[in-house]
């Protein structure tokens, strides 16, 4: 999730490392666009939470308010100022000694990297990016979605077998890429209540016919007794695998009393995939069962 961002600064080429150095199957790069149309890691569009941005005093007069928030956006930078910039850790009650020494990779960074991981290793390496607020960044004139497309294409990931996974809460976004893109999809889901995270008013066999899976809060998955919600068995049976988010071993633990606990019951709902901030620790309690 995001690399191995318990330890690492997030969405940097060392955090994926560390992740696959860790037994990760599949990393996670959230993908957001810069002025120039470039896809950038980021979780965030605005970037003082996950960089430097705020001590470069050459980028000043950058800050401004957008969606309710004053700060410094990927969307006013290029990607060659982006360059410029060094990641820091966004949970302060995490190991900050990485802070300042990180670049911000890109979309192309980032595929190189794996393809240089899968030439060394001589394994797959699968990817799950994340398309962030989409719409918004097509509506200024910066459509993720032919960018992520073309680099797809030109790491030879572009077909319908390939070690690939788009994801995103925005449902329009990913009915769109299913029409022009042969990849798997994956509709992001956090809480029926929440306007932007309840697959956008879709009911589950609606998404199915979009979506190849359902990237869902564990919380939506999970009763407190550690009991199933059936959210997972209905997702099944349209079809739809279901890749739970986020374990983290920093955090109280949805059910149980520790982090070991919470991912044995996601492993024994039956969910075909975990997204965790700690790679090793999901890799060693999937071994032991």
């Amino acid at each position: 999730h995001r690399g191995a961002s318990g330890e690492r600064p997030e969405h940097t080429i060392e955090a994926y490392a560390l992740a696959l150095e860790q037994g990760a199957d599949v990393i996670e790069p959230d993908l957001v666009v810069t002025a120039d149309n470039v896809l950038v890691a980021r979780h965030d569009a605005y970037l003082s939470t996950t960089t430097d941005v705020s001590n470069r005093p050459e980028f000043a007069d950058r800050r401004r308010e957008l969606f309710g928030r004053n700060d410094w956006w990927v969307m006013d930078f290029t990607a060659a100022e982006m360059a410029t910039l060094r990641a820091v850790q966004p949970m302060a009650d995490r190991d900050p000694s990485y802070d300042g020494q990180f670049a911000i990779p890109t979309f192309e960074d980032i595929l190189d990297f794996v393809d240089a991981q899968q030439a060394e290793c001589g394994c797959t390496i699968a990817i799950e990016p994340e398309v962030k607020h989409p719409e918004a960044f097509a509506a200024a004139g910066l459509d993720p979605l032919p960018l992520l497309n073309q680099a797809l294409l030109d790491h030879g990931r572009f077909s319908e077998n390939a070690p690939v996974v788009v994801q995103s809460f925005d449902a329009g976004f990913l009915i769109r890429m299913n029409a022009v893109a042969p990849v798997r999809l994956a509709m992001l889901y956090s809480s029926p209540d929440e306007a932007d995270g309840n697959m956008n008013g879709y009911p589950l066999d609606v998404v199915a016919q979009f979506a190849d899976g359902l990237g869902a809060n564990k919380a939506l998955l999970l009763n407190p007794d550690g009991s199933s919600t059936g959210l997972l068995e209905d997702a099944h049976a349209l079809g739809l695998e279901v890749h739970a988010w986020t374990v983290r071993d920093d955090r109280t633990p949805l059910v149980g009393d520790n982090v070991d606990d919470e991912l044995r019951a996601l492993y024994a709902l039956g969910v075909d995939a975990v997204f965790t901030d700690f790679p090793a620790t999901a890799v060693r309690v999937r071994g032991d069962m």
